[in-house]
């Protein structure tokens, strides 16, 4: 019996084993700081037929709206992360949605933080990609996520009047679990 018991909790060991998921290059996250250097979300993106998914989760930011925009260089020095560069504009667009010369690659929706600091924004682009092509945010010098002080409206050229940038994150791959490769 105890062999029995072993032999079966050696399969259900090995099942477990070869069913934990490994990075793709499907999927990328981004850890968010404000110009303190504390954290203040994270963002998930994975690529999916037709684009790419992305997921926000912030706290600790001033409520109200706040633009958010994929920016075309992965460096993020506070206090101010100018050195994120502009938005990621591959295609040489203008800014905006509502813009009928664009919108930018790095164009995404107003993120809503709630009064306790916290929001959520969960979008899908077409306009970016996570494996090699013109429009990869993996390019040479990289990308980065940015939250803007203020709303995005949209159609101004070129940031759409969102203020100053708040937060900021670097777009990387996730490493695989130790052993492998």
């Amino acid at each position: 019996m105890r062999m029995v018991t072993m032999a079966a909790l050696g399969v259900l060991v090995a099942g477990c084993a070869l069913t934990q998921s490994t990075p793709t290059d499907n999927t990328a996250t981004a850890e968010l700081r404000d110009s303190g250097g504390q954290p203040v979300g994270t963002a998930t993106f994975t690529e999916v037929s037709g684009g790419v998914r992305i997921v926000l989760d912030a706290r600790g930011l001033p409520p109200g709206q706040h633009g958010v925009h994929v920016h075309a260089v992965g460096t993020c020095e506070p206090p101010a992360f100018t050195s994120a560069g502009g938005h990621f504009n591959p295609g040489q667009k203008e800014h905006g949605m509502l813009n009928p010369n664009g919108p930018h690659a790095g164009d995404l929706p107003n993120l809503t933080i709630g009064t306790d600091g916290a929001g959520r924004l969960e979008t899908f682009s077409e306009r970016i990609t996570l494996t090699a092509g013109p429009n990869s945010v993996f390019d040479a010098d990289g990308s980065a996520l940015v939250v803007h002080a203020g709303p995005d409206d949209f159609k101004t050229d070129p940031t759409g009047n969102s203020g100053n940038r708040i937060a900021c994150g670097i777009i990387v791959k996730p490493s695989p679990p130790p052993g492998r490769t």
